[in-house]
């Protein structure tokens, strides 16, 4: 992927913080429109949205793509569209918003690791050591989910297969990584959003049924909305916008952004409650992604996935 000269450094993190922002707003727009349908019609609809704000994208950038190269942009949008967010979402759907976002947190470790598996890229003790307090504090989050009766609280399967999706989203990455190194990154983002669109309006109607459209609230519609256009659409390009401006080993500290800006909302806005585990495991995973995310000797597969996450 060819990258410009960094030009604006203010602008360019402001976009990357904006980004992360709006991602952290993602599991609050879910949450909303899940009360109202099946995760299938949130998810579908969702992509939907984000399609349509793609749309102009979609017509001034032709893809150009060999064979081969669409079928790999076809196994990485299965996996990050239909696998990872029917996955993520159906946790959401048994967690709470400020759970689901402190999982998400677990995303630089769980790159980290990727790197470590299927790179042979090496760790120092100071990033093992963030690597076992991550997982300690995601342990901590999903241990300290007791689900009570007759309310909509944490529960452990939930927690679980948030960090499951965020397993997947690696491979999609490192797929979207390879496509990126000779195909601009809008038309791999903008093609690949709408692949995995197609998927899932075949997908959904098979195992979740049609998606909801009748009953539907204002409020809900609104929140689809803001998912697929801001949560989706916008975060992406602004992400990768930013990272042509400043080096991604330095931007990534804003992905940070996400977990925080969600735990607030699930806490603040949806009136959730977090318990004491559930803080201490925040600020572990939290203070991990920000020894992993700030570290001099991040290797350029690391700065390169965390640009395209």
């Amino acid at each position: 992927m060819n990258q410009s000269k960094p030009q604006n450094r203010l602008l360019g993190f402001a976009a990357a913080a904006l980004a992360s922002s709006f991602w952290g707003c993602g599991f609050f727009f879910g949450k909303i429109a899940l009360a109202e349908m099946s995760v299938g019609s949130m998810v579908f609809y969702r992509f939907v949205f984000a399609t349509l704000a793609l749309l102009p994208l979609l017509i001034t950038h032709r893809p150009n793509l060999k064979l081969s190269e669409w079928r790999t942009l076809a196994l990485a949008s299965l996996l990050g569209v239909p696998l990872q967010f029917l996955l993520q979402f159906r946790g959401l759907s048994l967690t709470t918003v400020s759970h689901a976002a402190l999982m998400v947190g677990t995303m630089p470790v769980i790159l980290a690791l990727g790197a470590v598996i299927l790179m042979h890229e090496r760790l120092d003790a100071i990033g093992w050591v963030a690597l076992a307090a991550s997982t300690t504090g995601a342990a901590l989050i999903a241990l300290g989910a007791h689900h009570k009766p007759g309310t909509n609280g944490p529960t452990l399967q939930g927690d679980l297969l948030v960090v499951a999706s965020l397993s997947i989203a690696l491979f999609w990455i490192l797929l979207n990584k390879r496509l990126m190194e000779t195909h601009n990154h809008v038309v791999i983002t903008a093609y690949g959003i709408l692949l995995g669109t197609l998927m899932l309006g075949i997908w959904v109607p098979l195992t979740w049924g049609p998606p909801a459209f009748h009953g539907i609230s204002l409020k809900a519609w609104l929140a689809l909305i803001g998912s697929g256009v801001l949560c989706t659409a916008t975060t992406t390009l602004l992400w990768n916008w930013g990272m042509t401006q400043v080096p991604a080993s330095q931007a990534g500290i804003l992905l940070n952004m996400e977990p925080l800006i969600g735990s607030l909302l699930g806490v603040f806005v949806l009136h959730e409650h977090l318990g004491g585990l559930a803080w201490l495991g925040g600020a572990l995973i939290l203070t991990a992604a920000v020894v992993l995310t700030t570290r001099p000797t991040r290797t350029e597969l690391a700065e390169t996935i965390l640009a395209e996450t």
